[in-house]
């Protein structure tokens, strides 16, 4: 099983974020510190926001911070929200046309393998990712921090509802 790269920015977006809870950080500014591309960073900014994540604000000041406290958000709960397929092997899929389909115990297997790895990732909060020292990657000089608006001026991206009560902040 392989994780995809959506799933690598969007953790490391997530993690940029959440050390820098006093302003709103931009996705320019992200994908220099990461050294990855802006357009893809992009994309996973949209589908944190649409998954409750972030909150982004758009124009001049704009830009995203966490819904959410970091102590809160499980990673196991963020790579099932951006991988779309867990499919260890032919036969965990819908229609199987697997020619050992009830003569083998791989699939079973497997679904414990998965299961742990989740039991893992939800044992860990975004919290517990976050560097304890100042050796955290910072943008060039030239990317400009953009300080967190005033809560009467705050407005944010539409998000999914979380069914955990956590749909935004105030």
């Amino acid at each position: 099983m392989r994780l995809t790269m959506m799933t690598d920015f969007a953790l490391r977006l997530l993690i940029y974020v959440a050390q820098r809870p006093e302003r709103l950080c931009t996705i320019v500014e992200v994908a220099r510190a990461y050294r990855i591309s802006e357009a893809h960073l992009m994309k996973v900014t949209h589908q944190l926001a649409l998954d409750g994540w972030i909150e982004t604000l758009r124009g001049k000041g704009g830009g995203m911070r966490l819904a959410i406290p970091p102590d809160r958000i499980r990673v196991g709960a963020v790579v099932r929200s951006v991988e779309k397929d867990f499919r260890l092997a032919e036969c965990f899929g819908a229609g199987s046309a697997c020619a050992l389909d009830g003569n083998c115990r791989l699939s079973g297997l497997f679904g414990a393998a998965l299961n742990s790895f989740f039991a893992t990732l939800d044992a860990c909060t975004l919290a517990d990712l976050l560097p304890l020292s100042d050796a955290t990657p910072t943008p060039p000089p030239d990317a400009k921090a953009q300080r967190l608006p005033s809560p009467s001026s705050r407005r944010s991206s539409p998000s999914l509802p979380r069914g955990d009560g956590l749909n935004s902040l105030p």
